[in-house]
C-alpha cells in the first residue's frame, strides 16, 4: 500500500495522541497512509491541524510546509453549513483546509471519508424534515431577532455615549449615531461592532472612526504605498483628525458647518434619506 512519509514537526505535534510504537526511540518514520484503510490512529493526526489548499486539488499543505494527500476515498465538504460539518467531525477523522488571504482567513471545506460525509448529510436531511425541528427554528429566529434588536440599542446607546456632543449639535450626534450603528451591527457585516474581542464601548468608538474615515476623509481614494505598516499609519493619522473633529462639536462654539466634513456628511445622508 502506498504511503506518503511527512515532516517530523507534523508528527512532532501529535506525540501525544500516537502509540509508543510510533513514538520511541527506535520508531520507524511517521506515515500518513493515502489509501483507504490506513489505520484510524494515523487519519486523526490530521484532525488538529488546518492545511491550506495547493494547486492539485487532491493535496494540502500542514501548517510546517509539507506536502499530503488527501486519502482515497475521502470528499471535500464545501462550508456554509456548520451543523452538517460538526457532524461530519464527529463521526471520525478530517483534515480542515482553510486559506489565508492577506489578515483574513477563509474556509475552504473539510476533508473526510464519503461514507461519513453521506451519512451525516442523510441525517441530518431527515432531521431537518421534522416538524420539531421548524419549530426549533422558529424559536431560534425569534431569538435572534430580540438578540440583535437589544444589540442595536445597546450599541447605538454607547455611540452617543461616545460622541458626547454639546446641545446645539444634538441631533447631529443623534444622526451620527444612527448612520453608524446602522452600519455596523448587521449580522454577517463584518464590522468591528460584531468582534466580541473588546467590550462594547470600544467597540462603538472604533466604529464611530471607521465610520467618519470613510465618510469625512480621501482614506478610499487615497494611493497608499504597499509598504507594511502604512495604511495602518495612515488609518492612525487619520484617526487623530477624526477626533479632532468629533471634539470640534462637544463645544458649544459655532463653527462653519458649510465647511465642516461631518456636517456636510451628515447633511447628504439626510437628503437621501
Amino acid at each position: 500500500m502506498a504511503r506518503e512519509r511527512i515532516g517530523p514537526s507534523f508528527a512532532t505535534a501529535f506525540s501525544d495522541r500516537l502509540p509508543a510504537s510510533l513514538t520511541g526511540p527506535d520508531a520507524a518514520p511517521p506515515v500518513l497512509w493515502s489509501r483507504r484503510g490506513a489505520g484510524s490512529e494515523d487519519c486523526r493526526m490530521s484532525e488538529a491541524k488546518v492545511f491550506s489548499p495547493t494547486p492539485d486539488p487532491r493535496r494540502v499543505r500542514a501548517p510546517d510546509g509539507t506536502i499530503h494527500p488527501v486519502p482515497d476515498g475521502w470528499a471535500l465538504l464545501p462550508p456554509g453549513d456548520t451543523g452538517l460539518t460538526r457532524r461530519v467531525k464527529a463521526a471520525g477523522p478530517t483534515m480542515a483546509v482553510a486559506e489565508k488571504r492577506g489578515r483574513k482567513v477563509f474556509s475552504r471545506g473539510v476533508w473526510a471519508p464519503a461514507e461519513n460525509i453521506e451519512k451525516a448529510r442523510a441525517g441530518l436531511e431527515a432531521e431537518r424534515a421534522t416538524e420539531s425541528y421548524a419549530k426549533r427554528r422558529e424559536a431560534d429566529a425569534r431569538r435572534r431577532a430580540r438578540a440583535q434588536a437589544d444589540y442595536v440599542r445597546e450599541f447605538e446607546a454607547e455611540v452617543l455615549a461616545f460622541l458626547r456632543f454639546a446641545p446645539a449639535f444634538r441631533e447631529l450626534g443623534e444622526r451620527l449615531a444612527q448612520a453608524v450603528t446602522a452600519h455596523a451591527t448587521p449580522v454577517g457585516s463584518g464590522t468591528v461592532a460584531r468582534t466580541k474581542r473588546i467590550e462594547v464601548d470600544r467597540r462603538a468608538e472604533a466604529a464611530v472612526i471607521a465610520w467618519m474615515r470613510h465618510q469625512t476623509t480621501a482614506y478610499d481614494h487615497m494611493a497608499i504605498a504597499r509598504i507594511k505598516g502604512m495604511r495602518r499609519e495612515v488609518r492612525r493619522e487619520l484617526a487623530e483628525i477624526s477626533r479632532v473633529l468629533l471634539d470640534l462639536h462637544r463645544r458649544d462654539a459655532p463653527h462653519a458647518v458649510a465647511s465642516c466634513p461631518l456636517c456636510k456628511a451628515i447633511a447628504g445622508l439626510k437628503a437621501v434619506g
